[in-house]
């Protein structure tokens, strides 16, 4: 049975920083993308980070990149996004993802865990 538990979240004052971690369980970890997504209230669930092991491609949101950084320890089927210079528009939801196929650019998102809350204060 796949499982994905993501932990980490909390409150914190903008400018501050946040490790989110997801423990994964029940697939082989290197054979398929995981990544991170968000959801903010009133919208729509965007991605934040993806990876894919096969090529070690690994995608930002641009809202992301500079910020927030994706990493992942395969023994440990463990995902991490650490996050940093957080923004009172980061908080959300954040939760991790399995997708299909082992390259996020092809497949689309089959498991999901329970989300974690951020929230950044202004």
């Amino acid at each position: 049975e796949v499982q994905l538990q993501a932990s980490g979240g909390g409150l914190v004052q903008a400018g501050g920083s946040l490790r989110l971690s997801c423990a994964a369980s029940g697939f082989t970890f290197d054979d398929y993308a995981i990544g991170w997504f968000r959801q903010a209230p009133g919208k729509e669930r965007e991605g934040v980070s993806c990876f894919t092991s096969r090529d070690e491609r690994i995608y930002y949101t641009d809202s992301a990149k500079g910020r927030f950084t994706f990493s992942s320890d395969s023994a440990k089927n463990t995902l991490y996004l650490q996050m940093n210079s957080l923004k009172s528009e980061d908080t959300a939801v954040y939760y991790c993802a399995k997708y299909a196929g082992s390259r996020w650019y092809r497949y689309g998102m089959d498991y999901w865990g329970k989300g974690t809350q951020v929230t950044v204060s202004s």
